[in-house]
């Protein structure tokens, strides 16, 4: 029981969070797991972050290509992200989160990861130098890589750069 309430504050505290963030007035990024690596995103990119509802799958699409949730009457595609990566598919468990893309995206989509990783401000980051030919191996959006200052290195994602890639869009197998 103490879990569940422990959840539920977190729930409480990084809605808070993120309506703050929303204002100008706290951190501006979110840190998920994906796989072995940390990545973030802009929050005005995120519509919700959500515990992972029963997902339908889909017949003859990619493996990467969860299928599609019913949340709040809506349909949602679900793409596992570390899958997508080239990784291990996400382990479904308490920690594992629906991404959903903004409402500006025109796009009902989500993407799987396997855990948050927290908020960051952009105070607290400083860009990562790339080293030879590392930004050119990089997908357009996935456009830079941030530190912390514990010296933890951060992959930023655009999720507008995504929603637009082909390969993103083309989950038929």
């Amino acid at each position: 029981m103490a879990a569940r309430t422990s959840l539920r504050d977190y729930q409480r505290e990084l809605a808070a969070r993120l309506q703050s963030a929303a204002s100008g007035r706290a951190a501006t990024k979110l840190g998920m797991q994906v796989g072995a690596e940390s990545w973030l995103v802009d929050l005005a990119d995120a519509g919700e972050v959500i515990p992972v509802p029963p997902i339908a799958p889909v017949p003859l699409t990619r493996p990467w290509f969860r299928g599609v949730a019913n949340i709040r009457g809506k349909l949602y595609s679900v793409v596992d992200f570390p899958a997508f990566l080239g990784g291990a598919a996400v382990a479904l468990g308490e920690q594992a989160r629906l991404l959903l893309l903004s409402e500006r995206y025109r796009m009902s989509g989500a993407l799987l990861v396997d855990r948050l990783a927290g908020l960051r401000g952009s105070d607290q980051l400083r860009s990562q130098a790339d080293g030879a030919g590392e930004a050119a191996a990089r997908p357009a959006f996935a456009p830079t890589r941030w530190l912390d200052a514990a010296g933890r290195s951060w992959q930023a994602i655009d999720l507008g750069a995504l929603a637009r890639d082909v390969r993103f869009l083309s989950i038929a197998a």
